[in-house]
Formats: structure tokens, C-alpha cells, sequence
């Protein structure tokens, strides 16, 4: 009986041995998961987050280009009826100048009330007066918005990125 005894506590003792191993193999490579699928989450984590920071800028950039395309429009279309006006007649364009007058001698004609026009800039000079405007709005909006991108989108980003 002794020997017996001695086979099945062997037996055991084995028996114990090998499911202490087995057991720790697995719990080994359970960790070994763990730890992996924990990481996978948090980059998943991570770059959905990043997706939505991306979405909420596209979303933040195209409703500061739809306003300030909207304001580009406006200001040319204004630019454009304050042409048509003047060149109707509807409207004047007031130019600050004076005409000088000219000395009694030199006059190749008799001084007259007819020779005392109103200053008027010539039609090319009115020309190039609203073609300027209109680039003068132009880059004035084209400025503002670029200024309004860089304080939403730039400055306002800059601490979240550094905290990534």
C-alpha cells in the first residue's frame, strides 16, 4: 500500500505541476492580451478623436469661408451697382479737387460761365477708381478672413496639441 500511496501522490504531485504550469502559461498570454487589446483601445480612442477634432475644424473652416465669400460677394456686387449708378447717372462720384483758374492773359478764350464745369475725372480714371475698390474690398476680406482662420484654427488649437 505504501507504494500505492506513493504512485498516486507522485501522480499528484505531477498532476499539480503540469496544471501550475498550464495555468500560468495562460494567465501569462491572458496579461500579454490585456495589455495589447488595452493599448488598441486607446489608439482607437485616440484617432476617433482625432477624426472628430478633424470634422469640427472642416465643419469650423467651411462656415468662416462660406461667411467671408459671402461677404466677398456682397462687397462686389455693391461695387458693381455703384458702378452701374454712376454710369447712368443715378449717382455721382465726388471727387475732391479744384480747378485752377487761369491767369487773364493767357486765356485763348473769353472767360465765360460755360468754361466753369464742375471737376469730373475722365471715364478711364472712373474706371480704374472702381476696378481699385473692388481689389481694395477684395484683399480687405480676403485679409479678414485669413486673420479670423488663423485666430480660430491656429491659436486656439495650439494648447490642445501640445497636450497629444
Amino acid at each position: 500500500m505504501n507504494r500505492i500511496t506513493t504512485g498516486v501522490i507522485v501522480s499528484l504531485l505531477i498532476l499539480a505541476a503540469a496544471l501550475g504550469w498550464t495555468t500560468s502559461h495562460y494567465h501569462g498570454n491572458a496579461v500579454k492580451y490585456k495589455d495589447q487589446r488595452d493599448t488598441a483601445t486607446h489608439n482607437l480612442k485616440m484617432a476617433n478623436e482625432t477624426i472628430s477634432d478633424m470634422q469640427t475644424r472642416q465643419r469650423d473652416v467651411a462656415a468662416l469661408d462660406a461667411k467671408y465669400t459671402k461677404e466677398l460677394a456682397d462687397a462686389k456686387s455693391e461695387n458693381d451697382a455703384l458702378r452701374d449708378d454712376v454710369a447712368a447717372g443715378r449717382r455721382r462720384l465726388l471727387v475732391n479737387a479744384t480747378c485752377p483758374t487761369v491767369p487773364t492773359g493767357k486765356s485763348t478764350s473769353t472767360a465765360r460761365v460755360d468754361n466753369a464745369a464742375s471737376p469730373r475725372l475722365a471715364d478711364s480714371a472712373q474706371r480704374d477708381y472702381f476696378t481699385l475698390r473692388e481689389r481694395v474690398k477684395t484683399m480687405q476680406k480676403q485679409l479678414e478672413g485669413a486673420q479670423a482662420y488663423i485666430r480660430t484654427q491656429c491659436h486656439s488649437n495650439a494648447g490642445k496639441n501640445n497636450n497629444k
